[in-house]
């Protein structure tokens, strides 16, 4: 993250949102559910409260709020939290000094109060909590962190626990990825036991449509290699490659190798020029 800002206002439209989920939804597309996460931290949008009611009450469907939790100190975000079906919040680090190592915030938030916003949270929620550890190697992986990590976990009472590490290219290109052996085993630290999610599954869609934008969407929100986008528009990987071709000649995206894997990303800087 290039830009460190707890400042909360209506950075888009809310009513352009809902006019085009209101187009999705009359054009007879199906999901399982709608996600509030986007590029940046969900909660800074002043009015995301009421995009969740809008979700439950106009739309008649289930949501999601993928948070780091960095905003659910203040008691109005925690209330404007309360529609959402299943709500998953960030949990790395055990006190102020680790958390400045892990997840680098803004100067002003302090650990402890979000923790304690996580708590009162879970107080009032009446829906599906989910905490998501996310392990570096060498940071928060050694028995007494993650220790640590699960004491504090038990005490916000999560529906469930996700590990998770990197898997794809990270902003701090020597980040490692942590063996799933491992990951594993650190899972039975918590309670409840934690699953390790630190894999990409893809879902099919039926008749997807490919193009520049769509290619373009996808890797804005998640880098992916060739053979996943290859399953999630239902196509050989050569034909993916022709769409790539003009993408990576123009520099609108670029390749990072991570592992064994090449991935492909968004490039930020080229595509807002």
């Amino acid at each position: 993250t290039t830009c460190l800002t707890i400042e909360r206002k209506e950075y888009v439209p809310l009513n352009d949102v809902k006019e085009e989920l209101k187009e999705w939804k009359k054009a007879n597309n199906k999901a399982d559910f709608i996600t509030l996460s986007g590029a940046g931290e969900p909660t800074l949008h002043s009015r995301f409260g009421e995009l969740l009611e809008f979700i439950e009450e106009e739309l008649k469907m289930p949501s999601v709020l993928l948070s780091n939790g960095s905003m659910f100190y203040l008691p109005e975000v925690r209330q404007s939290a309360l529609p959402a079906t299943i709500v998953k919040l960030s949990l790395s680090a055990w006190d102020n000094e680790s958390f400045r190592l892990i997840n680098r915030p803004h100067p002003a938030l302090e650990f402890q109060k979000i923790i304690n916003g996580y708590q009162r949270f879970r107080e009032l929620y009446k829906g599906i909590l989910w905490l998501e550890v996310f392990l570096v190697p060498d940071l928060n992986t050694q028995i007494q962190a993650v220790k640590k990590i699960a004491e504090i976990a038990s005490s916000i009472a999560p529906d469930n626990i996700h590990l998770n590490t990197a898997i794809r290219p990270c902003a701090e290109t020597n980040v490692r990825q942590v063996p799933l052996a491992e990951m594993e085993k650190l899972a039975e630290v918590f309670s409840p036991t934690a699953v390790v999610i630190s894999s990409f599954q893809s879902r099919l869609v039926k008749n997807p449509k490919i193009d520049k934008n769509a290619i373009l969407n996808i890797l804005s929100r998640h880098p992916c290699t060739l053979a996943q986008l290859a399953t999630i528009f239902n196509l050989p990987a050569e034909s993916i490659l022709e769409y790539f071709k003009p993408l990576l000649a123009t520099e609108e995206i670029k390749a990072h190798k991570s592992g064994n894997e090449t991935y492909y990303v968004t490039n930020y800087e080229k595509m807002n020029k």
